[in-house]
């Protein structure tokens, strides 16, 4: 879906196809056919914005044959979708049974993330609709924490650096411009957007940036207007953002708010918890940790990093964190120019809600999605945005 901001320029919105677990390229062309395509249809448009997550076998297969990028997007076109944006974050398995840790492997020490990154550049510029000339790539914010010593921490800037020549290389060639944005997210080495300033200014380079999660945002208890305005004053790019809700329990004290927290203490993903407290944000790897004990603090508000549907925040005695969405996205294109152009809606844990709020049948799953990027749209036209065919 595109939109014309006030200042002429083309804001663009996707959804994020991690949510359909797929390694390989037939499996990406068939979650175009089985949910990409109905999703537009419920929409009603004739064109369809996706962030699509390319697995590494699936980027192998593109990247070593022009001919299937070539299939791929004359099938994108068939079926009135398109991709500015990629998902670089996971690498592979993400539809495994259990995914916790192993998402942030390999890290950007490990030279398999900065081929792996390239290859996803390379297949991104030849995937652009014909009048689109700049691409988006997120990826994980480093490492997580506890694998990244200072020698780690040196290599990966290095290979960040790689990446900034490999990108203007690749613009060279081929006339798209091709960003790629650290994600930061909870128990990472870049947990906060705060913590991307240092790493992003001392790489230095316009193609490399920020991917700022609303979620994550949410979740490490960022004020989005803080947040982003220091990314600004940094003149730290906003390559991309991902828009997505975390939970939030206002009284994790109660017993009733413990309770219905542990539904959604799953074993598939990890969800890191976050408190903010007098000393400074308190934490957990993971929603079961927390829900031990006095293991964190429960004086004050709990958030945990687990996407919720944006349209349906979960019922009392939780809720949501939409409101530091819209709070975000009032900052990110609400003023006189949009601080990015790429915003893509990131629900990946629907089959990981509780059961009785999980889709039954794809038919449900593509309503729910539909239903959030409605939303979503709503939201861009209430800042003044006017849809475009």
């Amino acid at each position: 879906m595109r939109f014309r901001h006030p200042d002429g320029s083309t804001v663009h919105l996707a959804y994020c196809t991690n949510v359909h677990p797929a390694e390989t390229l037939d499996g990406v062309l068939a979650q175009l056919r089985d949910h990409c395509e109905p999703v537009r249809r419920r929409l009603g448009r004739d064109r369809l914005g996706i962030g699509l997550w390319l697995a590494k076998d699936a980027a192998h297969a593109l990247v070593t044959d022009p001919s299937a990028v070539r299939g791929l997007r004359t099938e994108l076109d068939r079926r009135g979708l398109e991709v500015v944006t990629l998902n670089g974050f996971p690498y592979e398995g993400f539809g495994a049974e259990e995914v916790k840790y192993r998402v942030y492997k390999p890290d950007w020490a490990d030279p398999e993330r900065l081929a792996h990154t390239t290859d996803l550049a390379r297949v991104l510029a030849g995937l652009l609709p014909d009048d689109v000339t700049e691409g988006s790539i997120s990826t994980l914010p480093l490492a997580w924490r506890t694998a990244h010593d200072g020698e780690r921490a040196a290599t990966a800037l290095t290979a960040l650096a790689t990446l900034g020549e490999r990108l203007d290389a690749l613009a060279d060639l081929t006339g798209r411009s091709i960003r790629i944005g650290l994600e930061p997210e909870p128990g990472c080495t870049v947990e906060t957007t705060a913590d991307a300033i240092a790493p992003l200014t001392t790489i230095g380079h316009d193609r490399i940036g920020i991917c700022v999660d609303t979620c994550h945002l949410a979740t490490s208890f960022e004020h989005p207007h803080i947040a982003l305005d220091a990314l600004t004053q940094a003149r730290v790019p906003v390559v991309k953002s991902q828009l997505s809700a975390a939970l939030h329990a206002e009284h994790p004290h109660l017993p009733e708010v413990r309770e219905a927290l542990a539904a959604f203490d799953e074993p598939r993903f990890l969800h890191q918890t976050r408190t903010a407290t007098a000393a400074g944000l308190r934490g957990t790897d993971d929603l079961g940790e927390a829900l031990q004990g006095d293991a964190l603090p429960d004086a004050s508000p709990w958030r945990a990093h687990f996407h919720v549907p944006l349209h349906a925040a979960p019922t009392a005695p939780l809720t949501s964190t939409l409101p530091v969405l819209k709070a975000a996205l009032t900052r990110l294109v609400g003023g006189p120019h949009p601080l990015t152009r790429h915003l893509e809606v990131e629900t990946y844990t629907w089959q990981a809600l509780p059961p009785e709020l999980r889709p039954r049948a794809r038919a449900q799953l593509a309503d729910g999605i539909a239903a959030e990027l409605t939303l979503a749209r709503d939201l861009l036209t209430d800042l003044g945005l006017k849809e475009l065919p």
